[in-house]
């Protein structure tokens, strides 16, 4: 019988947001190991301060509600501007440094998967300082690389695009050890599905409302035509969303509250034509892995602008307003030529994509980790 290896992922908060989803779905991939593997996935907030992660959590949001030109300014200065390297975080070094090794200590993990910047800074911090010896992969949740995420350090990276390789290679990381694996997607999440007939009217998944800051009713409000689009409406956790649109009882909308199950969740991705959602990783992630286009609005300040900026550039979204919306859609499927332009750049970006699946790559990187020490 092989012997069990663990792994520690390492998200950061308890908000349901693409650190944790990769996190999940990677936990998913490494069932299908040769090797037994035993994981656990760690808030490193929660763990270091216990409650007072729903304070820091809850400010968060309502800091991005209140003052969403601040935060963004401010994100742009700390973790993206680009003329500027990866710097030195000397207030996070202090705060879980001490943490971290005892998290590592506790575990005794093989292989350390970093969702999150601020995990993977201070892993590579203490790698640095011979007071971390684990391998360590950084799993991108985003299509850019902020500047808090550790570099030097790391064994491994598993990157959503090819653009995101080039600029790891330009700040010197070994091209042999990045792995364009897309953001990482639930295994339930596949392309083949079943066909959708044709018909006139099309069927669209929106998606955003989880966690209360979508403008989906805003989106349904600007429906003109009830015999041209059907929309799917996922509200995640936002119930008063949910039962007002079972309410309306409207003949093109049908709601759904929070779907959990992956396998339910593919297939609605099957029913439709289209996505329309906030530029967040995961879910353009899955997305795109069922080759659909997809619509973008009111991306939130920060990470979303940015992902959704780089995205549009590549071909790979399309932006629009609210109000704009239901005329982006009907003249996206008039038109045969967007929609082969479309398909070609949604090719290309699946044609850099590692034909090996996850969890083999892993079990390689695994293996090149043991050869090393023997």
């Amino acid at each position: 019988m092989s012997q069990t290896v663990k792994a520690l992922f390492l998200p950061f908060m308890q908000l349901p947001t693409g650190h944790h989803h990769v996190a999940d779905a990677l936990i998913q991939e490494l069932a299908k190991c040769e090797r037994n593997m035993n994981c656990d996935k760690v808030d490193i907030l929660s763990y270091s301060y216990g409650k007072m992660e729903r304070v820091v959590s809850s400010s968060y949001l309502t800091w991005i509600k209140l003052f969403p030109n601040v935060y963004n300014r401010l994100y742009q200065y700390v973790a993206y501007n680009k003329s500027q390297q990866t710097g030195h975080y000397f207030l996070y070094e202090g705060l879980f440094s001490h943490f971290l090794r005892r998290l590592i200590n506790e575990k005794d993990p093989a292989i350390i998967f970093c969702t999150h910047a601020l995990p993977s800074y201070i892993a590579s911090r203490l790698k640095r300082k011979k007071q971390l010896n684990k391998m360590i992969i950084n799993v991108y949740t985003d299509f850019f690389v902020n500047r808090v995420w550790g570099l030097e350090e790391i064994d491994y990276h598993f990157v959503p695009t090819v653009h995101v390789k080039k600029f790891l290679m330009e700040r010197g990381v070994s091209k042999e050890r990045i792995f364009i694996t897309g953001i990482p997607v639930h295994p339930a999440v596949t392309r083949q599905g079943k066909q959708r007939p044709l018909s006139d009217k099309r069927a669209v998944l929106v998606t955003g409302g989880s966690l209360g800051v979508g403008a989906i009713g805003q989106i349904l409000a600007s429906s003109a035509n009830v015999n041209r689009i059907h929309y799917h409406v996922l509200c995640g956790k936002n119930d008063s969303l949910y039962k007002q649109l079972l309410r309306q009882n409207r003949p093109n909308v049908t709601p759904y509250s929070y779907i959990t199950s992956k396998d339910e969740m593919n297939d609605l991705y099957d029913k439709v034509d289209a996505v329309v959602t906030k530029p967040g990783g995961v879910t353009i992630s899955e997305s795109l892995q069922k080759y659909k286009p997809i619509f973008i609005y009111n991306p939130l300040p920060g990470q979303e602008q940015i992902n959704a900026r780089l995205l549009e550039k590549q071909g790979l979204i399309i932006s629009s307003t609210i109000n704009e919306l239901e005329r982006g859609l009907n003249l996206f499927f008039s038109d045969k030529r967007k929609q082969e332009i479309h398909r070609r750049n949604m090719n290309e970006y699946h044609d850099n994509l590692m034909k090996e699946p996850i969890y083999q790559i892993i079990d390689k990187c695994l293996q090149a980790e043991l050869f090393k020490k023997h």
